[in-house]
């Protein structure tokens, strides 16, 4: 019997047309690493991110719409940062339920799109 061993990544949906300011967010004020989507994809539009191990795909979409459920999870050192960082740009930043190790915050992208950024706790177990 086979099983699922992990996760590669997780995709979130931008309007056609709106990489660039895809880049700006996702790249700019999240801080994620850009890297190269393989050419037979690159012709699709969307822009791929690196976040560790895992990879954050941004997929154009001509009907889009924003997911404001469904959303990737994004460990941060400091929400704190983020927090100040995010507002300065005029985005809107708020606490959510903390989890056992975790406090947790969450924005949208300029699209409305939801991003979760959870920060450890001291005492997090390894």
């Amino acid at each position: 019997m086979s099983k699922i061993i992990g996760i590669d990544h997780v995709q979130v949906a931008v309007p056609q047309g709106a990489e660039d300011e895809a880049r700006k967010f996702y790249g700019g004020l999240l801080g994620l690493n850009e890297i190269p989507k393989p050419a037979n994809l690159a012709a699709r539009g969307g822009a791929w991110f690196e976040c560790g191990s895992l990879q954050l795909h941004v997929g154009a979409e001509a009907d889009f719409k924003p997911a404001k459920k469904a959303h990737p999870a994004l460990r941060v050192e400091s929400l704190d940062y983020f927090m100040h960082r995010l507002q300065q740009a005029g985005y809107e930043f708020k606490a959510d339920e903390p989890m056992e190790y975790f406090d947790r915050a969450f924005t949208f992208d300029p699209f409305g799109n939801r991003i979760e950024l959870m920060q450890a706790r001291a005492g997090k177990p390894a």
